[in-house]
């Protein structure tokens, strides 16, 4: 099992180095004023979302082999556990719309400023310390 839990933290670690990394290069593109500088950028956004798209596979399938076959986090009293997995899904969602925006900016069609940008790259700060506490200090316990 702790193969499994190693395995898991790693790759979770790595998702979420990309969902950090990612929008702060949405950022930059935001604010690029040359078109060759732009086109680099996204270049860099898409090589990344591809690559952590990959690294949240084996994320999520490690979590759930901890959850389905050691029971982590599967008793009644796990309700920690369940608020965990909801907020899973909203990273999902999260990642899913940082799609959105590259494909926005594939296209040209970006009508967002640097500061938008700026704001949605602190949501995954913000996950990763509410799924942090979930699992370290299990509140619902």
């Amino acid at each position: 099992m702790l193969w499994v839990k190693t395995f898991h933290i790693l790759f979770v670690a790595s998702w979420f180095a990309g969902l950090f990394y990612l929008p702060r290069i949405y950022v930059n593109i935001a604010q690029a004023e040359d078109p060759a500088v732009r086109l680099a950028l996204v270049g860099m956004a898409r090589r990344l979302y591809r690559f952590m798209t990959i690294l949240a596979f084996p994320a999520l399938f490690f979590g759930l082999w901890l959850y389905l076959f050691y029971g982590i986090g599967l008793g009644s009293r796990d309700i920690w556990m369940h608020v965990k997995l909801v907020l899973v899904v909203v990273l999902l969602g999260y990642h899913l719309i940082c799609r959105h925006y590259l494909i926005v900016f594939e296209r040209q069609e970006n009508k967002h400023s640097h500061v938008f940008y700026r704001w949605f790259n602190e949501f995954p700060v913000v996950m990763f310390l509410a799924i942090t506490a979930l699992v370290v200090i299990k509140p619902f316990y």
